[in-house]
């Protein structure tokens, strides 16, 4: 196959790991396979392909390399999508595996050559899997990775994109629908036309925008992200936020209430596979004054309470949600809530977090650290209004009953 001139940028790059962002067809797919094909032909190598789903890498690329692969091809494994190829000019084999990224465990403990991990944007949890999964298995290889992806908001895609301004491993390419050859102008110009100016900045011109439809639109890196508390601001207590899981994220939030009624968030725990004596020995080591946890887990707040946790009941009914996400808003609002920059589940969360079609109900996923954080929130009364009482003397008083 022949590359597109945009396409050969990337693949003539000889950086350790590339980042490309690219509007919808730009040819991404077309790439990916060639730089697998490369790979596997050219040098015995191990090379994984990772789409967000497992169904996706099938539909996506599965199909494209098994026929331009045929020749080659030695072995095929339809359950495991896997390839088993030889090498071109020697006895050699290669072996290419397609993953999901919701099974992603799966590819720890392995090793291999080229990782090319599609959609980036849409993984959840990337940044913990990158470098406790996926970043091992490229160590005793020296392996490369591809990043493929079309943005999403503000979210770990973009970080990964700008990462080769401190790292000199990444480089970032941008690249937008326009720059493939093969789809009309008139076309992509139709396109815009027919949707809102954000959607067509974000898909076809690979524009890092927000994303339309997020619950706390409010939020701003800008505003509400820090590095460093205030100087003179003073914290009086730490409250906890907790939101159970083991599958999904448990996570555990360190709220920071400052003397002016501002909240910090001061870091976050935000694991999964943990039980729920782990995530209670993880809060009972904290500290906190007080802890609230979802309602829900009774068992896991049974083991906080025999380790001594303070917890405070949360409210979980008819509205509580709305109401819990209408007071994180207005705090988003008012610039009092802020998150330490390491909290980037909660950062992500906030930046992807969105209503369904009906631009009413929120998502039933992507909410754990959010979860953990609406929970005190919503549960957090304002200051009782204090009333001025009027100084009476002692002796007043006692007059005032016959003494």
């Amino acid at each position: 196959m022949i590359l597109t001139p945009a396409q050969n940028i990337i693949a003539a790059d000889p950086t350790r790991f590339r980042v490309l962002n690219c509007g919808r067809r730009f040819g991404k797919t077309s790439l990916a396979a060639e730089e697998i094909k490369g790979k596997a032909l050219g040098a015995p190598n191990r090379i994984a392909y990772v789409a967000p789903t497992y169904q996706q890498a099938r539909d996506i690329i599965w199909e494209i390399l098994k026929t331009e692969m045929r020749p080659a091809i030695i072995s095929i494994n339809e359950a495991r999508l896997e390839i088993k190829t030889k090498v071109i000019g020697s006895s050699g084999e290669s072996l290419i595996v397609l993953r999901g990224w919701e099974a992603i465990e799966t590819l720890r403990g392995q090793s291999f050559d080229l990782l090319v991990p599609d959609e980036v944007a849409l993984y959840r949890n990337f940044w913990q899997t990158w470098q406790q999964v996926l970043r091992p298995t490229l160590a005793d290889r020296k392996g490369h990775a591809l990043f493929l992806s079309t943005p999403r908001g503000f979210n770990h895609f973009y970080d990964l994109y700008n990462l080769q301004e401190v790292d000199s491993e990444f480089k970032s390419f941008h690249f937008t629908t326009y720059d493939n050859p093969f789809i009309p102008p008139e076309e992509i110009d139709a396109a815009r036309k027919q949707m809102t100016e954000d959607a067509f900045a974000q898909e076809f011109l690979a524009d890092f925008r927000k994303s339309e439809g997020l619950v706390y639109k409010e939020f701003d890196r800008e505003k509400h992200v820090y590095t460093d508390l205030p100087e003179g601001l003073t914290i009086v207590e730490n409250i906890g936020g907790v939101d159970f899981g083991y599958t999904h994220k448990a996570a555990v939030l360190n709220l920071g209430m400052d003397n002016a009624g501002g909240i910090w968030v001061l870091d976050e725990y935000y694991e999964s596979g943990r039980t729920d004596l782990e995530v209670a020995e993880y809060v009972a080591a904290k500290g906190f004054s007080r802890v609230y946890p979802d309602p829900e887990s009774p068992a896991a707040i049974e083991e906080m309470r025999r380790k001594g946790v303070n917890i405070r009941p949360v409210v979980k009914g008819k509205d509580s949600e709305s109401h819990g996400i209408d007071r994180i808003r207005e705090r988003l609002k008012a610039n009092k809530l802020h998150i330490h920059r390491s909290c980037v589940g909660l950062i992500n969360e906030f930046e992807t977090h969105s209503y369904k079609e009906d631009g009413v109900t929120p998502e039933t996923t992507g909410e754990d650290a959010l979860d953990a954080l609406r929970y005190p929130i919503f549960m957090l009364q304002p200051e009782p209004v204090r009333k001025a009482y009027k100084f009476v003397p002692d002796e007043a008083i006692f007059s005032s009953i016959g003494l």
